[in-house]
């Protein structure tokens, strides 16, 4: 089961708002010769997670068609866009499947792992299609479930999302209760019962015996994401508190903190949270808005640093990165009409709660209710609950009639 989770957290990277782009560094690369150096990974001298990828790579270099290396190395790749947030990871990722990545029906543990490089990429059609073969020819395989149950909360598909979850219970309801409950929530906190979802996963976080770190990590991000919904912040923090403390490296942990952190004002403190950890688009986004707060002296270079990244996407005609990049328009360009637009096209492929809130927060800059009809309709049909998304809807609300008065 762990292993399963730590496919989970990786997904959540880009699933949960993140919007990792696989291709921000250019298309995944294969190498000419075994003394090219692909990547210096950030690893200490005698580290022996070092080590281990050094024979990965000696492995599958000498076998690159062997399915085990081929595995091995890209799982250990995929595993590190997770604590680094660094997406050239992925582009290796792909690079070490690449016998296997046109096939119909590659071996199940390579199909999933593809799934999961597709949905970083925004792929989701593609990915929930490996899922549905694996599922097929393997119902017993909790890790697809839980990678399509996912993929189907993100695009707001509740009713099946929920029902992939319960299919981890299904599978093994001892080992798996903790986290199918923690996936039951995530469906059950975007469709209109954030206070039972969050009961329910707090007993369940506190009756589990001996989880391990991945497990309670995984848990204690879904606990402070619902409580931050219900504007418990004190309970909220003490959530992220406990999950930094677990000393993993998560990206998508740093990332919702620095978010929680920033809608309170603690620049500074996001500036240590994030500290020597700009290869990330993701945290360097973060790190440019508290920065542009607190007026650093650094923050100019950043800006340029981070806008060279996205206008680098957009030549490509890359677009997972909508979502952040509405953010920086809006908040650091101050260019909201160029924040509706990216946010319209993002809710388009993904519907969390995040993309909501940079989507109200654009047209109620421009006073638009009608640009942000979308959404509007999607918290009034799935009855959502987060009191800041309902205090932005209400400020459109109001604005609207007020110009209506006006005329």
């Amino acid at each position: 089961m762990q292993r399963v989770l730590h496919r989970m957290l990786a997904a959540l990277l880009v699933l949960q708002g993140s919007s990792v782009c696989i291709n921000s560094y250019g298309a995944p690369h294969i190498p000419t010769s075994d003394a090219q150096v692909l990547e210096r990974l950030p690893f200490k001298p005698n580290d022996p997670i070092a080590r281990e990828m050094a024979n990965l790579r000696a492995q599958w270099q000498r076998e690159p068609k062997n399915p085990e290396f081929a595995l091995k190395l890209a799982q250990h790749y995929y595993d590190l866009v997770g604590e680094e947030g660094d997406p050239r990871y992925l582009g290796y990722a792909q690079a070490a499947l690449a016998p296997w990545w046109e096939m119909a029906t590659p071996p199940t543990d390579i199909q999933v792992l593809r799934a999961s490089l597709r949905q970083f990429r925004h792929d989701f059609a593609g990915a929930v299609s490996d899922l549905d073969a694996v599922i097929a020819r393997a119902p017993q395989n909790g890790q697809a479930y839980a990678l399509r149950a996912t993929i189907h909360i993100v695009q707001a598909r509740y009713v099946q999302g929920r029902r992939d979850c319960s299919e981890l219970r299904n599978i093994n309801p001892t080992a798996n209760a903790m986290i199918a409950t923690a996936c039951e929530a995530m469906a059950d906190g975007a469709n209109g019962k954030n206070a039972q979802a969050l009961e329910s996963l707090q007993k369940a976080f506190k009756a589990q015996i001996n989880p391990s770190k991945a497990d309670q990590l995984w848990v204690l991000l879904r606990l402070a994401e619902l409580a931050h919904r219900q504007a418990q912040l004190a309970i909220a923090e003490d959530y992220y508190k406990q999950a930094l403390a677990l000393g993993i490296a998560n990206t998508f942990l740093y990332g919702a903190y620095a978010d929680f952190l920033f809608d309170q004002q603690r620049y500074s403190e996001i500036l240590t949270l994030l500290k020597d950890k700009a290869r990330s688009d993701i945290l360097l986004l973060r790190i440019v808005l508290a920065e542009h707060h607190l007026k650093t002296a650094s923050r100019e270079q950043n800006r340029r640093t981070l806008a060279n990244r996205y206008a680098a996407a957009q030549m490509r005609g890359d677009t997972v990165h909508q979502q952040e990049e509405a953010r920086f328009a809006l908040h650091i360009e101050n260019l909201p009409k160029k924040a509706l637009q990216l946010a319209q096209e993002n809710w388009k492929v993904q519907r969390e709660p995040r993309d909501a809130r940079i989507f109200l927060e654009a047209a109620l800059a421009l006073r638009d209710p009608q640009g942000a009809q979308a959404v509007l309709q999607w918290m009034q049909e799935s009855k959502h609950e987060d009191v800041l998304l309902r205090n932005l809807a209400k400020q459109l609300t109001s604005a609207s009639a007020a110009q209506k008065g006006g005329k």
